[in-house]
């Protein structure tokens, strides 16, 4: 009897398994995860990591910028004291190693060059992450008909948030048995449908980080995840601070009121 107990279990868990692998490959994503230690952001007292935010951006820099935009993010943002802190100088000098729209000629009008390419200047620190691609056209063609996301709000855009980002960038695994790829898709459980066009982005050591923390999978997805939710809330600092100011101020309020009430009182029957 207890042998018999002992299969059945084991069948029932086999089925299970199959049956989610089955079931994410239809359609339901696996549930976003934090990286041990959660977030230094989440929480009323929560925070930004300075030098986590520093590396996502150099992740971002280095890796995501070669096929997305963050259009609503401009680069002066960069000085923010709650998010990377770099200085005015810092600023500038990332400023310039980015490409934007040149607009028209002031000769000709033309907003194309003698070979027809874009016409690109010198970014400025008062001008946004734009898009490597002129228009979505170019940047499916260049993506096998995907069409990348602008990671402006993409930490507030996806349900999970800065864990969804996390999860994602480190899910990338081999197909469950059952589940069939379509061409030039890569399979990830935490990925509506199981499936995702972007090949996997970061392996150890992708990039050399500039104050020398080890380049982990998990710590470059861990990094580029907090940055992305910086861009996606950089006064979530603020408003915490603010939320907390708030909730003082009006405990002391009811307090003090409650005191009065108990003073105005005293002497009067109930």
């Amino acid at each position: 009897m207890l042998k018999a107990t002992r299969t059945l279990a084991i069948l029932l868990a086999a089925g299970l398994g199959l049956a989610a692998g089955a079931a994410q490959g239809a359609g339901e994503a696996k549930h976003p995860h934090a990286p041990p230690g959660g977030w230094s952001f989440e929480g009323m007292f929560g925070h930004y990591d300075k030098a986590a935010v520093q590396r996502g951006f150099q992740i971002y820099k280095e890796v995501c910028a070669a096929c997305h935009g963050m259009e609503y993010v401009a680069i002066r943002t960069l000085g923010s004291p709650s998010g990377p802190g770099y200085s005015e100088d810092e600023v500038e000098a990332v400023a310039a190693e980015f490409r934007v729209p040149a607009g028209p000629d002031p000769q000709t009008g033309s907003l194309v060059d003698d070979i027809g390419l874009p016409r690109l200047r010198p970014a400025l620190p008062s001008d946004r992450f734009t898009s490597p691609y002129p228009n979505d056209i170019a940047a499916r063609a260049a993506n096998g008909g995907a069409l990348p996301p602008d990671l402006s709000v993409i930490a507030k855009a996806r349900e999970g948030g800065a864990s969804y980002i996390y999860s994602l960038m480190t899910g990338y695994q081999e197909p469950p048995p059952g589940v069939t790829l379509e061409a030039g898709m890569h399979y990830n459980p935490y990925m509506a449908g199981g499936q995702i066009a972007m090949p996997p982005q970061l392996v150890p050591d992708r990039v050399a980080y500039e104050d020398g923390t080890e380049a982990s999978v998990e710590q470059m997805a861990s990094d580029i995840a907090t940055f992305l939710n910086w861009a996606a809330e950089p006064e979530l600092e603020f408003r915490k601070k603010l939320g907390f100011m708030v909730i003082s101020y009006l405990a002391v309020l009811s307090l003090l009121v409650f005191l009065a009430y108990r003073r105005l009182w005293r002497n009067v029957g109930h």
